[in-house]
């Protein structure tokens, strides 16, 4: 596997609140001692609140407003160029509050916590080069 990542050479994680694009992980690349996506969370949605228990978190807003809650923080106002630490076997979410797209990259410590991702009941992946259609809600 080549060591750069385009986006339309990934498939597309697909979730009822947003999608990911894992561009580095362990399973990808063999050695890598960490995962790094890039997540889009839709307007007026959020993931649920869950926990990384083996995995450190670190997120890095690129652009859009939201909120974070990390713990018991309460909601966190977030926007481009806020940077959150999620300590593994935090509780946290991420909540989309403005009007467009709210996205940040991801990052694992290990990487592989990803992989439960997989798992939720409204997860979908696409081949790459599929793009995902936005449903109004």
């Amino acid at each position: 596997m080549t060591s750069v990542q385009r986006p339309q050479d990934l498939p597309t994680e697909v979730f009822d609140w947003g999608t990911i694009k894992w561009g580095v992980t362990p399973d990808r690349q063999s050695g890598a001692p960490l995962t790094v996506g890039d997540v889009v969370v839709y307007p007026t949605r959020g993931h649920d609140e869950h926990t990384h228990p083996d995995s450190d978190e670190v997120l890095y807003f690129v652009d859009g407003e939201g909120v974070q809650t990390v713990g018991d923080s309460g909601p966190i106002p977030v926007a481009a160029g806020d940077f959150v630490f999620v300590p593994r076997g935090t509780v946290h979410s991420t909540f989309n509050t403005g009007w467009r797209p709210l996205r940040f990259v991801a990052t694992y410590v290990p990487g592989g916590a990803e992989a439960a991702l997989r798992e939720a009941p409204d997860h979908v992946q696409l081949p790459p080069g599929e793009v995902p259609v936005w449903v109004r809600s």
